[in-house]
């Protein structure tokens, strides 16, 4: 049995929530003609079954729980296609501490041991900085007591 776009298209959101972009990629690699995959979508938007800003909030919230700085969810929305106000929106919405989370992430990490040398401070640095960290929260993470390598 073969299935419409749209019956394809609402078990794929049921499952959990898809961008808007990410929804029609999906449909259009399994082969369903343009046209059909838009009539899907339109369909799914008109009902609130797709949300791109209940999406980007979902997302904002898994990233935050994975330890991931503003910079790389932006990034990573921004990549799947979700507009820029609705990234600022979901971030603003989802509000977290970023200094805070970056001192957490931190201190799983490196089990609270400051750098030694600048080498470790280094890649300190770097592994702050691919989770999506800003300088001045790596800086606060990393140099609680204010002393610096």
């Amino acid at each position: 049995m073969s299935y419409t776009a749209l019956e394809t298209a609402i078990y794929l959101l049921s499952r959990r929530d898809h961008g808007q972009f990410e929804l029609t990629q999906k449909l259009s690699i399994k082969g369903y003609p343009e046209e059909e995959v838009h009539q899907a979508v339109m369909y799914c938007l008109n009902n609130n079954y797709l949300n791109d800003l209940r999406y980007a909030k979902s997302q904002v919230r898994q990233h935050i729980n994975k330890g991931h700085g503003e910079r790389r969810i932006r990034q990573e929305l921004l990549q799947k296609r979700v507009e820029e106000s609705v990234v600022d929106i979901a971030l603003e919405e989802e509000a977290t501490d970023w200094f805070d989370l970056a001192r957490q992430v931190a201190e799983k990490k490196f089990k609270g041991k400051s750098a030694e040398e600048r080498k470790e401070y280094a890649r300190q640095v770097r592994f702050l900085q691919y989770r999506g960290f800003t300088f001045e929260q790596i800086d606060y993470a990393l140099n609680a007591s204010g002393e610096h390598i």
